[in-house]
């Protein structure tokens, strides 16, 4: 995220504060609008992989938003043997872990015993 916002940031381009930096409208945004279709480029096939899985799962999952990652796909270099493992890496691997936002968050009266005896 960090590399992302430098990215924007030297492009002169400026995030909103409710915008995160590697949502994918966002990417996509700064990839058609910012005035620098070889950096918007770059970071796309920096993703490529990512992207191609997206794409597939998709495809499987028979989503509407499918062909918009068809979309970009075709605007962008065919997939590199390197590109197609880092896509089988990433399927075999799932999504990573979230830790972030995962504290309970209510009053611990409300919250299960740990020791699963009553409160």
């Amino acid at each position: 995220m960090v590399r992302l916002k430098q990215t924007y940031a030297r492009a002169g381009w400026r995030l909103a504060d409710d915008e995160l930096p590697d949502h994918l409208a966002v990417v996509l945004e700064f990839a058609a609008a910012a005035g620098q279709p070889a950096t918007g480029l770059k970071l796309l096939t920096d993703h490529r992989a990512g992207l191609e899985l997206l794409r597939l799962a998709l495809r499987d999952a028979r989503s509407p938003w499918a062909e918009l990652l068809d979309s970009v796909s075709a605007t962008l270099p065919p997939l590199s043997g390197d590109q197609r493992t880092a896509v089988a890496r990433l399927a075999s691997e799932g999504p990573p872990e979230e830790e972030v936002g995962l504290a309970p968050f209510a009053p611990p009266e409300y919250m299960p015993d740990p020791t699963g005896g009553p409160r």
